[in-house]
Order: C-alpha cells, then structure tokens, then sequence
C-alpha cells in the first residue's frame, strides 16, 4: 500500500501486527514500545523523521486505552503523572529539534540508529542484571517471589534509589499514591531525559521512562507502568504535534498502526496483575535488544526487512 504523505509502500497488515504487538508491550510494560515500533518502521524504508513523528502519533491513541485499564486497577499516580509531563515536554522539543537539525545536515538516519542502539544495549544491561539479581534475593522455596504487586516491590538497587530520596532540595513532593517523598527537581529531570528521547528516537520513551521511576523515583513497578502511559498521552500528543508542524508524521501509516494496538493494550494491561516488579522487570530487558538487532541490520545492510 502506498502512503503519500512519507512517499512509502507499506504492508498494511504488517503495521496491524506491529501495532498489536507493541500494543500488548505497551500495556504491560507502560512504555511506547518506540525500540521496536521506530526499528520496524525504519526497516520497510521510512526515514528516521517519519519513523519517529509517525510513532509519536499512533502512541497517543494506544496510550488512552492500556492507562484507562490501568486506572481501573488502581496502577496509576495521576499526580506523579501530571508533574512529570511539563519536564517531558520540555525534553520532547529539544529532542525534535535535534531531529531537524540533522536532517537539515542530511545524517539524520545514521546518527539516530547509532544513539538508539547505544541506548537500547545500555537499558538491557543494566536491567538484566538488576532484576536477576533483585529475583535471586527475593526467591521464596516453591519458586514464588516475595510482593507479586507489593506497595514497595523489592529491587537490588533500592540502596542508590533511597539514597537520591533523601537528597532535600526543595520543594519535596509526597506521592501518596506511590508511598514516595522526593524532590521536585529529581522527578522534572527525570521527565525531561525521558522527553528527550522521546522526541529524538520517538514515541514515548517508556524505555527510559519506567526504569527511571522504579530506579532513581522509587516508584513501585506496577504504579511506574500505569503512571507512565497517563504520562505518555500527554507528553506524545505533543510530541506529534511539534513533529507534525515539522513534517515528520504519516497521519495515514499511524492509524492503521492504531487498529491492532488498541487490542493489544488491553491485554497487557491486565497480563501485568499476574506478574511481580521483579519479573516483569526481567521481561522486559528482551525487548530492546530487539530494536538494537533490527537497526543494526538495517544500518549495516542498507536493505529493508
């Protein structure tokens, strides 16, 4: 099928699949899923630019369906959420802007596949190492794990996260949904990183996102994966808009892209009930080694899938 707007001919059946499948991701692990929506749509031959608005746009619609089930389930903090989205913005206009410096300088698609495999190797790593870790401790006799959705689910990295929780640079926000004090600060910069990625390698950089709130906010995993898609709305619905004023976005591509994600939502919403943090944590460490893979194919290949 051609779509117009980015000059590209696309299976739409493969945007349905893509769809569905980082739909289901996306309700599970509260993220984008832009490491493996960016990778795939770069894969059939659409630019870098188009790849990341494109993924931007088709997010929002997917990101309103999973956060309603999560809500549902009591694994949203709307508060948490709301502060987070201004650093988001923030970051998601710088990053778009770094979008269209480079391809003002025609190495766009080099430099991002470069930046994204860098992150997404980085982001398994230490993932892999801190959930198995985290599951080796917590490890009852039988196989079971301690908190399968406990208020403060247990990690190996608790020493550093309880650490940034006490640094006092006001103002300091409670959480009361979360169980959490910290600063102001601490969860804007968060925010603004995650935004920065976001509008830089696209969608809505739950890759950074989710781990960062479990990591360096301490927010419990299942309130980390709600709360981040309720963030994802609103900081994508502005990224697509900046990226949409720049050019960058296939309204078409996006839509058809939504059909199978909304159904995919709602199954990993309700797939992470049966889950502990820990594990949950531990399956998604998969995940962006698989957009590293795809990309690196692609930039070393010069050939589609």
């Amino acid at each position: 099928m051609f779509f117009p707007i980015s000059g590209a001919h696309i299976s739409p059946i493969y945007l349905a699949v893509i769809g569905f499948f980082i739909g289901i991701l996306g309700g599970f692990f509260g993220v984008g899923g832009s490491f493996i929506a960016g990778p795939a749509l770069r894969a059939v031959g659409l630019d870098w630019n188009f790849a990341v608005g494109t993924d931007l746009a088709h997010i929002v619609g997917k990101s309103v369906v999973a956060a309603k089930r999560h809500r549902a389930l009591g694994n949203v903090d709307l508060k948490l959420g709301l502060i987070m989205a201004f650093g988001t913005i923030g970051g998601a206009e710088v990053g778009a802007q770094l979008i269209q410096m480079l391809k003002r300088a025609g190495n766009v698609n080099l430099v991002v596949s470069v930046v994204s495999i860098a992150v997404y190797l980085s982001i398994s790593t230490f993932m892999i190492w801190e959930s198995r870790k985290t599951l080796s401790q917590t490890r009852l006799p039988g196989g079971t794990v301690k908190g399968a959705k406990a208020k403060h689910d247990p990690s190996a990295f608790k020493h550093v996260t309880s650490g940034i929780q006490r640094l006092r640079i006001p103002p300091m926000i409670t959480l009361p949904a979360s169980g959490v004090t910290i600063s102001l600060w601490i969860i804007l910069l968060v925010a603004f990183v995650g935004g920065l990625f976001s509008g830089f390698l696209g969608g809505g950089a739950g890759y950074i996102r989710m781990p960062s709130m479990v990591y360096v906010l301490g927010i419990p995993t299942h309130l980390a994966v709600g709360t981040d898609l309720f963030e994802i709305i609103i900081s994508a619905s502005y990224g697509t808009f900046s990226h949409a004023i720049k050019g960058n976005v296939d309204i078409l591509i996006a839509l058809v892209m939504h059909t199978g994600a909304a159904l995919g939502a709602q199954i990993g919403a309700i797939s992470t009930q049966y889950f502990a943090g820990p594990k949950i944590r531990l399956a998604f460490v998969p995940l962006p080694l698989i957009g590293a893979v795809i990309v690196i194919y692609t930039l070393m290949t010069g050939h589609k899938l």
